[in-house]
Order: structure tokens, then sequence, then C-alpha cells
């Protein structure tokens, strides 16, 4: 496989808690077509992003049944889901990929709006000094 055809392949990501949770110790979570490897989906990772990767884990995702009905005492399943393979790829130390960026900076705006209600609350609680009336005279 080529450097081109390694920058064309669909690689998307998995978005979720536990897929977050993952990405805190350098580990993404993305979705690869069912014929790639280990090593396509590295050429592929490191093309796209400019990362170093250090371990890539496959896992294949068989598709559920979507319905199944009896007739007659035989089980007929009407479909399948799409089956998937995942791909758990590391990353090399201080290096990220940007899918839970907008994640990130939403928390950031959540701590500073909460430090700004903190010093509020705690200006209010402080009892304001009053000037005595021998110190006005």
């Amino acid at each position: 496989m080529s450097l081109q055809s390694a920058k064309s392949l669909n690689i998307l990501p998995r978005l979720s808690e536990k897929g977050y949770a993952l990405s805190q110790n350098r580990v993404y979570v993305v979705e690869v077509s069912l014929n790639m490897n280990k090593h396509s989906v590295v050429r592929a990772i490191e093309s796209q992003f400019d990362v170093n990767v250090i371990k890539v884990n496959l896992l294949n995702v068989k598709g559920k049944a979507k319905r199944s009905v009896s007739q007659q005492g035989r089980r007929v399943a009407d479909g399948r889901d799409k089956s998937i393979k995942k791909a758990y790829v590391t990353l090399a130390e201080g290096q990220s990929l940007p899918f839970y960026q907008a994640i990130e900076e939403e928390e950031q705006k959540a701590e500073k709006v909460q430090e700004r209600i903190a010093k509020e609350i705690e200006k209010q609680d402080k009892p304001k000094r009053r000037a005595k009336k021998a110190d006005k005279e």
C-alpha cells in the first residue's frame, strides 16, 4: 500500500465515554474498514495525523441480528446490522488526536466559570467594614 492510498483510507473516530476515558491515556478508538490490518492502520493514522503510533489492537464487531421471526417452529432471521472493525491505537508520549478537543475546551470554559462564581461568592460573604462615628470625627 502506498503512502497516497494510506491517506485516502477512511478512519472514523468512535466517540463514547469509554473512548474519552481511554484518550486520557493516549489510547484512541477508531473505526476502520474490515479489510485493514494493523500495519495499514498504523500507516494511515501516522500519515493523516502526523503522530507516532506505538501499538494497535484490532477488534471485529459482528453485526447484530435485526429481527428474528418464528414461523411454524422455524426461526427466520430477517437481517443483520453492519459488521465493523475497531482499532485501539496507542500513541507515543505527549501526542494526541484532535477527536475530543471540543469536549476539553468546554470543560475548561466550565471550570473558569465556576472559578468566577466562587470568587463572587467569596466577595459577597466577606463582612463590610463600617466606619465608626469616632473615626469620622
